[in-house]
């Protein structure tokens, strides 16, 4: 019989603070796991990893984004991109077509068992937010927020 091993989380740990914002640090590490997990879970039931999920996410808020813009928002580079992109079009979850004025640029879309996919896994992180959101209320979202995009801003 397998066990699943249950994570620690934050408050459990017991890790040194050689810092004092290592407990912020601590917060995002743990927070960021608390968000994914569920999504992270299902994404392998399909084949699919955290990477694969990112590359899903972009291409369907960004209609017809290409490879090159895909990759800067994402910030990584072609060759990072290539394997789990590659993944996706090999299981017909993203289509790529020549864009009709630029025949070098590919652009991309979601079939519509990648929207599913997406779909799913993003509603996962959106139970995890939201619930976090009523605990802290509408002035602590709020905060998180204004936080959160001062360091998506310090990049």
């Amino acid at each position: 019989m397998v066990t699943k091993r249950r994570r620690a989380s934050a408050h459990q740990v017991g890790l040194a603070k050689i810092h004092e914002l290592d407990p912020a640090l601590e917060l995002m590490f743990f927070g960021w796991r608390g968000m994914t997990e569920k999504a992270d879970a299902y994404l392998a039931t399909v084949g699919l990893s955290r990477v694969h999920h990112r590359i899903l996410y972009v291409i369907a808020r960004k209609p017809d984004v290409t490879v090159g813009s895909l990759q800067d928002i994402l910030g990584i580079s072609k060759q990072a991109l290539h394997r789990p992109l590659k993944h996706l079009l090999d299981q017909n979850l993203v289509v790529s077509k020549r864009d009709a004025d630029q025949h070098r640029y590919k652009i991309l879309g979601l079939t519509s068992a990648g929207e599913k996919i997406e779909h799913r896994a993003s509603e996962l992180e959106r139970r995890v937010m939201k619930k976090a959101f009523t605990d802290v209320g509408t002035s602590g979202a709020s905060a998180w927020m204004r936080v959160m995009a001062s360091i998506a801003d310090s990049t």
